[in-house]
C-alpha cells in the first residue's frame, strides 16, 4: 500500500464513521482563474496543489502542495504517495487507505487539483515570451507556439523540437504547423525543449529595388531572393547575378537554393 497509517490516529469505526449513502461526487471547482482546468489524465507531480475532501466530512477536507518527494500530508492517514499518479487515482487510493484503517465504512473522495507546475516544456529562442509552459493536458506544438506570442519578427520559418526521452530532435516548418497536419505538428511531452531559432540572413545590393538583409527561408532560391528585394530595378539584369560566400566568388543558377550569410550583387545589364 502506497500510504503510512499515523500511530495514534485511528478512531474506532463506532465513534467517527457515520454512514453515507453512495452519491455522486460534486461538482470539480473551478480552478484558479490564472489557469484553465487540467484533463483528467493529468498526472500530478511536484509543486502541484490539490485539494482532497470526503463527502459529508468538512474536518477531512486538505489542500496539500506535492512536495519533492511525491507525496502530500493528510488527516487520519498521514503521508500519501501522490506523485505520477492522477486525480481520480489519488482519489482511489485515499478511499482505500481511510477504509483500511477503519476510519470511513463507505467515504466518497474527491481530489481536485487546484494549480499544475510539474509538467512543463521549455520555449526558448525568438519567440515573444521564451520560458517554461505548464502542460496541463495534451498540447500539440503550434498551440504551444502560440501560447508563448509566437514566433517573433527576427526568428526563423521553423522551429526544433527535442524530446524529453531523448528521441531525435525535428525541424518543423511554421508553415506546416499553421496548415493543421497533425503528421507535422505533434503532441509535447513534458520536459520537451522547443528552440526557436533567429533567421539567418543574406545580403543583397546593387540593381534591384529594395536592396538589404533578409532572411534566408527554407527553399529560398536566388530567383526569390531577387523578388523579395523588391525584384530589379531599372537597369538590372539576372544574368549580372553575382555571389559570394565566404569570401569565394560563386558561379549559379537563378534556381539554386540560398545560403545563410550568402552576399549577392545584381549588376547592371549590357545595352
Amino acid at each position: 500500500m502506497l500510504v503510512t497509517i499515523s500511530v495514534g490516529l485511528a478512531v474506532p469505526l463506532s465513534v467517527h464513521a457515520q454512514p453515507v449513502a453512495p452519491a455522486v461526487a460534486p461538482p470539480a471547482v473551478a480552478a484558479p482563474d490564472a489557469q484553465p482546468a487540467p484533463s483528467p489524465d493529468y498526472i500530478l507531480g511536484a509543486d502541484d496543489v490539490v485539494d482532497v475532501e470526503v463527502l459529508g466530512r468538512a474536518d477531512f477536507k486538505t489542500r496539500a502542495r506535492i512536495g519533492a518527494d511525491g507525496t502530500i500530508q493528510l488527516p487520519l492517514i498521514g503521508r500519501v504517495a501522490a506523485g505520477d499518479r492522477t486525480a481520480r487515482a489519488l482519489g482511489e487510493q485515499v478511499r482505500a487507505a481511510l477504509q483500511a484503517g477503519g476510519f470511513f465504512a463507505s467515504p466518497i473522495v474527491n481530489v481536485e487539483v487546484v494549480s499544475y507546475s510539474s509538467r512543463y516544456v521549455t520555449v526558448l529562442g525568438a519567440v515573444t515570451s521564451p520560458g517554461l509552459v505548464t502542460v496541463n493536458r495534451s498540447y500539440r506544438l503550434s498551440e504551444i507556439l502560440a501560447r508563448v506570442g509566437g514566433v517573433n519578427a527576427a526568428g526563423a520559418d521553423y522551429v526544433v523540437l527535442r524530446p524529453a526521452d531523448g528521441g531525435p530532435e525535428r525541424r518543423l516548418l511554421i508553415k506546416d504547423l499553421a496548415m493543421g497536419d497533425a503528421s507535422q505538428d505533434p503532441v509535447v511531452a513534458p520536459g520537451d525543449k522547443i528552440f526557436a531559432p533567429q533567421a539567418e540572413l543574406f545580403y543583397i545590393s546593387g540593381q534591384v529595388n529594395s536592396p538589404g538583409s533578409y532572411p534566408v527561408a527554407t527553399g529560398l532560391t536566388y530567383r526569390l531572393a531577387i523578388a523579395k528585394a523588391g525584384g530589379l530595378g531599372a537597369a538590372g539584369s539576372e544574368r549580372r547575378l553575382q555571389v559570394t560566400r565566404g569570401g569565394t566568388k560563386l558561379k549559379v543558377n537563378l534556381d539554386d537554393k540560398v545560403e545563410p550569410g550568402d552576399v549577392i550583387v545584381i549588376g547592371e545589364r549590357l545595352f
